[in-house]
């Protein structure tokens, strides 16, 4: 329940004023393009939702535009053209910045300062007290090295600090980019459980990266960027589409045909020396019978996922990711 103010009009009787309600979106974006000097067109119509409460990936292979994205979320760069609305304000004002806390690209300390020592500043310049700095590095479980001088930090925390940096406004949006950049396997796996537990509660987090498992092990739901354009956005297994029928029958050849014949050429795939179709499943005993009833040899016939990687390959191309 929300408490609303009282004020009396001219007969003295009293009315509520309306207070602004926050909306439910933390982020929405409209056709919104970033052209650089020289034509490169990083961003290109790109329109987005971000809604509060979740953990959205950007995910993209490197050189799609994220990060230029997110520079122009967070009004580091202006658009060439369309909107953008960040935490009920436009990127970069102080009703938006109020309530974001962003690391794009690599963190960057004052290295002869302690890790603690940089927060403090950090915190000073934003008007906030010492008390935040102590429960940030609690929260990105930095307390240990604190008094270190950041200089001396390996990468992973460096960029727990950085993560630490963001968090001090305690926001209502968290971007960030490439968090787990440079990182090695066991500091990879630490850095996905630490940004789970950031994402839990009313807080958002916006995550971009091109690597097919952080996303899948740690958001709600992805966009998937190429060249700039947003390509497809949903949750993982609306962009799986599901599930698909894995036939293996011999000859291939007229196997194929049959399949392409009766259910179009654009469900039907060869991976692995296997048919993938995007049918629904209760066709499965009419797919048999249609095969054996053409003299083809069917050897083998089951149901399977679609795997986030088949899907980003299949929406990026050959440009690739990890």
């Amino acid at each position: 329940m929300i408490a609303t103010p009282e004020t009396k009009d001219l007969n003295g009787s009293h009315s509520v004023v309306s207070m602004p309600r926050r909306s439910a979106t933390l982020v929405e974006t409209r056709e919104l393009s970033k052209q650089y000097s020289g034509g490169v067109l990083a961003v290109d119509g790109l329109s987005l939702t971000i809604r509060a409460g979740e953990v959205f990936g950007l995910l993209g292979p490197n050189g799609a535009g994220k990060t230029t994205f997110l520079r122009m979320l967070t009004g580091l760069i202006k658009p060439t053209s369309g909107n953008a609305t960040v935490a009920d304000g436009s990127p970069g004002s102080s009703q938006s910045l109020s309530r974001v806390g962003a690391m794009i690209e690599a963190p960057a300390f004052w290295p002869y300062l302690s890790g603690r020592d940089n927060l403090r500043l950090l915190a000073r310049y934003c008007g906030l007290p010492d008390t935040r700095v102590t429960a940030v590095l609690d929260e990105v479980a930095m307390t240990e090295h604190a008094h270190r001088a950041a200089g001396t930090y390996s990468t992973g925390m460096k960029q727990r600090l950085g993560v630490a940096a963001a968090l001090l406004k305690d926001p209502a949006l968290l971007i960030l980019d490439e968090p787990t950049n440079g990182l090695d396997p066991q500091g990879m796996v630490e850095f996905r459980n630490l940004i789970k537990n950031l994402g839990t509660g009313d807080r958002t987090v916006l995550l971009s990266s091109h690597l097919l498992n952080e996303v899948e092990q740690i958001c709600t739901r992805i966009g998937v960027i190429r060249r700039g354009k947003l390509v497809t956005e949903g949750t993982i297994d609306e962009i799986r589409g599901g599930t698909e029928l894995v036939v293996r029958a011999q000859p291939a050849d007229q196997a194929r045909l049959v399949l392409e014949k009766t259910y179009g050429a654009d469900h039907v795939t060869v991976r692995d020396g296997a048919f993938s179709l995007r049918v629904d499943m209760s066709q499965t005993a009419s797919i048999a019978k249609s095969l054996v009833m053409s003299g083809i040899d069917v050897t083998e016939l089951r149901p399977a996922e679609r795997s986030l990687e088949d899907v980003f390959i299949e929406l990026t191309g050959t440009e690739g990711g990890s």
